[in-house]
């Protein structure tokens, strides 16, 4: 659950992408080869995005391991699954199979029927029109209407009858029907028709998505294209965060009440019933170098450290916010300087917080370990009964142990990537303490793949 939670395949601070990808790939074949019912269960729980389709394609692969009681309850979940995963995603996980010559009936019937549940397919075709046809293709499918000869013939036809068809076709030589495209599909003709950037992006923007308009705000900002504004209110948490760091310090102090306002919105969102209920909790906050993570992550552990402090702020009766540099301004915070965790656990629980929770890659290094004889001692000696809950929650694959680091084996860590899984995770985590067993594991995920399916259990 810690790799499929963290783990992208991607290089981090500490391990280079080959690294991280055969570790995660051993990972998969041995829970697929020896638990393979809990490794299809958690598709059910909060992994990302690319283990979910590396689970997936896994199970589909070796079909033919299993009974068919066990290939329907697999096909459930993956179905499930898939309808929650975005587009290309699926797109590409169906070309994968293609690739590997997946064929199966069960496969074809997952293909057809994520394909008749798409809200609207012409616009796919458009959109994603080389994988659709793959899909197609592959699983035999025919596709009614207008959409096998836009697939397969697409300049064959003097005009189409449905409305998306038909304004890609005058795409190509009517430049005013490119803005009622999707915007990576009016991007190429925009550079057919040699269209200045600053006026595409002022006359595409209401046809930009949520997450376009934020990746794009500041480019189109530098080109004078203010119609493209993100609504930051509304932005996801962590996404929002990564976002905030993105930009230049003094962008930030100038920003500051726009930016706290929106961080803070997102964490009421997110906290929802949960507000104010956990009591004191005191948060060990990394925001040491090694929190640059990586050119393919760029600050993606700071960006959970930040978006978690929001959210423990929502969460808590009382909140009392540990950064390792000793900042005492969240928005401004940068990666910089060594990882002495041991001093801030210690100034954590002096407080004697009914939470302490700790967001770090686990790279104790000033002075090494500390953190983990801290930890040792005070559950241990001085808080054997557990009046204060300690959690290590850790955004960062630790390749060479097929782990995330851990702190101390008293103390229960779980990975994150996204800090709107912090409550879960906090849940999760107790199974990593060595106070639960197999069976209790295996009612958790039974609970949960109920729920994630709609069932009662």
């Amino acid at each position: 659950m810690n790799a499929a939670i963290t783990s992208t395949g991607q290089r981090e601070f500490h391990s280079g992408e080959q690294e991280q990808s055969l570790s995660l790939d051993f990972l998969h074949r041995y829970l697929l080869g020896n638990y393979r019912e809990l490794y299809a269960a958690t598709l059910a729980l909060d992994v990302n995005d690319h283990n979910a389709v590396l689970i997936a394609t896994n199970l589909l692969v070796t079909a033919a391991e299993a009974d068919p009681a066990r290939r329907r309850a697999e096909g459930r979940l993956i179905a499930r699954r898939l309808a929650l995963l975005p587009p290309p995603r699926v797109y590409g996980l169906f070309r994968a199979l293609r690739r590997a010559k997946v064929n199966n009936r069960r496969t074809r019937a997952i293909m057809r029927d994520w394909l008749a549940a798409r809200p609207d397919l012409a616009f796919d075709a458009v959109k994603y029109r080389g994988a659709v046809k793959d899909v197609v293709r592959h699983a035999h499918l025919r596709p009614g209407g207008e959409l096998g000869p836009f697939l397969f013939a697409p300049r064959g036809k003097a005009a189409y009858a449905t409305p998306i068809l038909e304004t890609w076709r005058r795409a190509h030589y009517e430049q005013a029907a490119l803005y009622r495209l999707p915007y990576t599909v009016a991007e190429g003709f925009a550079a057919k028709h040699r269209i200045p950037r600053a006026t595409f992006l002022d006359r595409i923007a209401p046809r930009l998505t949520r997450l376009e308009r934020l990746r794009l705000q500041e480019s189109a900002r530098g080109l004078g294209a203010d119609a493209v504004r993100a609504g930051l209110t509304t932005m996801p948490l962590t996404r929002l965060a990564s976002y905030v760091l993105s930009l230049p310090l003094d962008d930030r102090a100038h920003r500051r009440t726009e930016l706290t306002a929106a961080l803070r919105a997102a964490a009421r969102r997110v906290a929802g019933e949960q507000a104010g209920r956990w009591g004191s909790v005191a948060a060990v906050l990394d925001d040491s170098f090694s929190t640059y993570g990586s050119g393919h992550k760029r600050r993606r552990p700071l960006a959970v450290a930040l978006a978690c402090h929001f959210l423990l702020e929502a969460l808590a009766r009382e909140y009392t916010p540990l950064w390792l540099s000793g900042r005492s301004d969240a928005l401004l915070v940068r990666p910089y300087g060594a990882t002495p965790l041991g001093e801030r656990v210690l100034d954590g629980l002096e407080r004697r917080p009914e939470r302490l929770v700790i967001v770090s890659d686990g790279w104790d290094n000033a002075p090494p370990g500390l953190a983990g004889e801290v930890l040792r001692i005070w559950r241990t000696r001085l808080d054997p009964h557990r009046a204060c809950a300690v959690v290590h929650l850790n955004p960062v694959y630790d390749a060479a142990d097929f782990d995330v680091r851990r702190l101390a084996p008293t103390v229960p860590t779980a990975g994150i990537r996204d800090a709107e899984n912090l409550v879960a995770l906090v849940e999760l985590a107790r199974f990593a303490d060595g106070r639960t067993g197999l069976p209790e594991l295996r009612a958790h995920l039974d609970r949960r793949v109920g729920e994630f399916l709609g069932e009662d259990t």
